[in-house]
């Protein structure tokens, strides 16, 4: 089965989200924590929670997955944002644990022109405060594009903060399409000579979910805006290359494509349709 959802409001609560989920075929789905772009958190209702808990048993979803919100900067310059990326994240894990056993996915931040030695020793040190060995949360380091000073747009980035962590069996990566394209990774044209680059600096364990977008940029270009599955520069065959691929395809997929729901569920049905059983 194509394990396959996309990125759902949480305004609604857990188990509405659930519910639209089905309504557009899919069977998992990402949220965002908080307030994506401020740091406040809705109270968690233990009934709704369990209500998801309910649904996403008897419907066979996938693991879920969370996204902390673009406030935070792990290693930003400035020492009171980098304590807030800490305190929200620490409280996001805390959190989580109403839905156990899924991912929390977060942008591994800005360094801001310290350099990229300084902005990965920031990041371990969140995550060296931030797990704990009894998290049943898995955190996802997400790859990045290249846009200004991003720390994560090499497979090499991402291991340096991976390999610094002390519960590093905590870690896992989230691939992004538009971005690993964008930072000059051709998914298109050399997706096996990626993925191997990928497993022998990372190793293919780490790949947790993927998230699907197509890119309104060309290749290599470090720009960072998706696009529709299908209507960008890496184009509907690589994606059905994507999820068919047998390194790849029993990931959970998020789309995060520039969609309302009716549009989600056409790629949705049009990604199904095309997934070889």
């Amino acid at each position: 089965m194509l394990n396959i959802g996309c990125h759902l409001s949480s305004s609604k609560g857990y188990e509405a989200m659930g519910k639209e989920a089905l309504k557009i075929g899919a069977n998992t789905f990402q949220f965002f924590t908080r307030n994506p772009r401020g740091s406040k958190a809705k109270k968690i209702d233990p009934k709704d929670v369990e209500a998801l808990l309910k649904l996403a048993k008897e419907n066979e979803f996938a693991t879920i997955l969370a996204h902390a919100p673009y406030t935070v900067n792990a290693c930003s310059a400035d020492e009171s944002t980098r304590q807030f990326a800490i305190e929200t994240m620490a409280d996001d894990l805390e959190r989580m644990e109403y839905l156990p056993n899924n991912f929390y996915n977060f942008h591994p931040g800005n360094h801001v022109n310290q350099g990229i030695e300084s902005g990965t020793k920031y990041i371990i040190h969140l995550l060296n405060t931030i797990l704990r060995p009894d998290q049943t949360t898995k955190v996802l380091l997400e790859t990045m594009s290249g846009k200004g000073t991003e720390v994560g747009r090499s497979f090499e980035e991402l291991k340096e903060v991976i390999s610094g962590v002390n519960l590093s069996d905590k870690l896992g990566i989230c691939l992004d399409t538009c971005h690993v394209y964008d930072a000059g990774y051709d998914i298109v044209s050399n997706l096996d000579g990626v993925l191997n680059e990928f497993d022998s600096i990372i190793g293919l364990e780490k790949l947790y979910a993927i998230h699907l977008n197509d890119s309104k940029n060309p290749f290599a270009s470090h720009k960072d805006r998706h696009e529709k599955i299908g209507e960008g520069h890496i184009g509907k065959d690589a994606f059905i290359r994507i999820i068919n691929h047998p390194r790849l395809r029993h990931l959970p997929f998020f789309l995060e494509t520039p969609n309302e729901l009716s549009g989600y569920a056409e790629e949705i049905k049009m990604l199904r349709s095309a997934y070889q059983f």
